[in-house]
């Protein structure tokens, strides 16, 4: 009997084998009658969850007459990371109803599954039953919580949680820092790295990578280039995690030769770092390049993903080279990846603005699934050609199907209404999106809606708009204002909102060309060459225009 059992221990131990491998093991448990124990229970649901076959996993356990508070655990995480988040809270329900009591792995593990289905009200109710089970000081239990708050935006809570934690640990560190760097504040970020430093706490790649996630500007890239530094004083430059943050650090901020170098001093970059270069240069308008790259991923053996050739899709998109386009999808498609709706939903947005509307409504026809960012894509294709009333049918279908629009649906269908000259249309889309689903105006909004009135020579009412905003008011509305006077001669309102745009944005020389180029129109020198000259004197110059041919 002991060499059996020894031969069990031997094959628990391996985590990789194969499936039919693993139910001979099974087999081997329940002749030699030690299914019945917990351990051995535990570990094969362990083991079939690894293999996706919760089927088995569920049938050890109900078999099971002694249910450890691991088995517990272990059955719940199965379903959890299978995101059969229904059954896992069902399980968790009834092990509340025996006598076996969660532990904070428990409570961890029901944590992030409450943040993985952005389940707020079940959180609240895990963190108070995380409590009253006596975990509230519970480094692990404490940093899923940290973890799952910030996820649901609510950074404040994530905060109570951390400093209620007399010594939190290095894990907990980590997860507050990463909080307040996918919130944006990156300087409680910084401090909180500071204070973590003060109090004897080595930091690792993972607090650098949390500390580098909320840096997404050009503002806040010397605080990057501080971190680099750091980063290259304690020899964590070489830590892939690390390197990939940095190349994804400099891409946000635009800075695309300091992102190339750390790129190319990383031995074997991942997919996640040739995906931060390549969606970095298509943001930064240097989409050639991120064609060149995306071909180099090619030839190095790498199989892109879904991420990573959406990003390339994009850039195709951008430049409207249909020709590039259909050859990245070719690839998509001997690659197995037409399924996928990240890519169909790039794809849509591909070919509606290079001009073939009607491959991109093929691609969506097709598609197995779909969800609101492929309708987005449609939207804002049928927007882009003037089809108003087509992207109105299918905002109705969204809700026929019971999908919940977002922002970027209503700008979509402004975008639409923008093309079409459909004023009312827009204002009842504009007053809907904030009254019916609750949906806060964001600046692309209002550039629409500002661009719908005026081009419909509705100026007037376009600046009264602006002016009922909150400052400081962003340039693309006063631009769009702008833009609009140019189009339909209003030269008075035209200086209003150039004055506005030039004293925010002083070194923006395109506002100055532009009013110049207006006063000229209407044969008032003497203003045009005033402009100009504040232009040399402020040594603010035009970009050139490029001709594609």
């Amino acid at each position: 009997m002991v060499p059996i059992i020894q031969l069990i221990h031997k094959e628990l131990s391996k985590i990789y084998q194969s499936l039919s491998a693993t139910k001979k093991l099974h087999a081997l448990i329940i002749k030699t009658q030690l299914s019945s124990d917990p351990f051995y229970a535990t570990q094969m649901v362990r083991i079939y969850a690894i293999h996706g076959d919760l089927c088995s996993a569920r049938n050890v356990f109900d078999e099971g007459s002694i249910r450890s508070v691991y088995l517990w655990n272990s059955i719940i995480r199965a379903h959890a990371q299978a995101h059969q988040f229904y059954d896992a809270f069902s399980l968790f329900r009834k092990m509340l109803e025996t006598d076996i009591s969660p532990d904070n792995f428990t409570y961890a593990c029901v944590i992030r599954a409450c943040s993985e289905r952005f389940d707020m009200h079940g959180l609240k109710l895990c963190h108070a039953g995380s409590i009253v089970s006596g975990l509230k000081s519970d480094s692990i239990c404490g940093s899923s919580l940290v973890t799952a708050y910030s996820k649901l935006g609510l950074v404040e809570e994530a905060s109570k949680v951390f400093y209620g934690i007399r010594e939190p640990d290095l894990v907990m560190w980590n997860s507050m820092i990463s909080a307040y760097g996918n919130s944006g504040f990156w300087d409680k970020s910084l401090e909180l790295f500071s204070n973590m430093q003060n109090s004897g706490t080595k930091p690792d790649g993972y607090a650098l990578v949390g500390l580098l996630l909320g840096l997404s500007d050009s503002t806040s890239m010397y605080i990057g280039q501080g971190v680099h530094g750091f980063c290259l004083k304690t020899s964590f430059d070489s830590n892939a995690h690390v390197g990939s943050a940095l190349v994804t650090m400099y891409s946000r901020c635009k800075s695309m030769s300091y992102a190339y170098k750390v790129f190319s001093g990383i031995s074997q970059p991942d997919l996640v770092t040739w995906s931060a270069l390549l969606t970095g240069y298509s943001q930064s308008g240097e989409r050639e390049k991120a064609l060149l790259f995306f071909k180099k991923l090619v030839l190095v053996g790498k199989k892109p993903d879904p991420v990573l050739s959406a990003s390339v899709l994009a850039a195709a998109a951008q430049m409207a080279n249909v020709k590039v386009g259909s050859e990245i999808h070719g690839y998509v498609l001997r690659q197995g990846l037409e399924s996928d709706v990240m890519v169909c939903s790039a794809l849509i947005d591909m070919y509606s603005k290079s001009g073939f509307l009607g491959l991109g409504i093929r691609v969506f026809d097709i598609m197995p699934e779909k969800n609101i960012v492929s309708y987005n894509s449609l939207i804002l294709g049928f927007g882009l050609h003037g089809l108003a009333s087509h992207a109105f049918q299918m905002f109705e279908e969204i809700l026929e199907n019971r999908l919940v629009p977002d922002e970027s649906t209503f700008s979509a269908l402004l975008c639409a209404c923008g093309h079409a000259g459909l004023v009312e249309d827009g204002k009842f889309l504009f007053r809907r999106m904030k009254e019916e689903f609750g949906i806060q105006a964001r600046t692309e909004h209002y550039v629409h809606l500002v661009k719908l009135l005026g081009m419909n020579g509705k100026l007037e009412e376009a600046y009264y708009l602006i002016q009922s905003l909150p400052e400081p008011i962003e340039h693309g509305i006063w631009g769009a204002l702008l833009s609009c006077c140019d189009a339909c001669g209003n030269f008075e309102l035209a200086e209003v909102a150039a004055e506005r745009l030039i004293e925010s944005n002083t070194k923006r020389a395109s506002y100055k060309v532009m009013l110049s180029n207006m006063y000229a129109g209407d044969g008032r020198w003497d203003d045009a060459r005033k402009v100009r000259e504040s232009m040399r004197e402020g040594k603010v110059r035009k970009m050139p225009g490029v001709s594609w041919i």
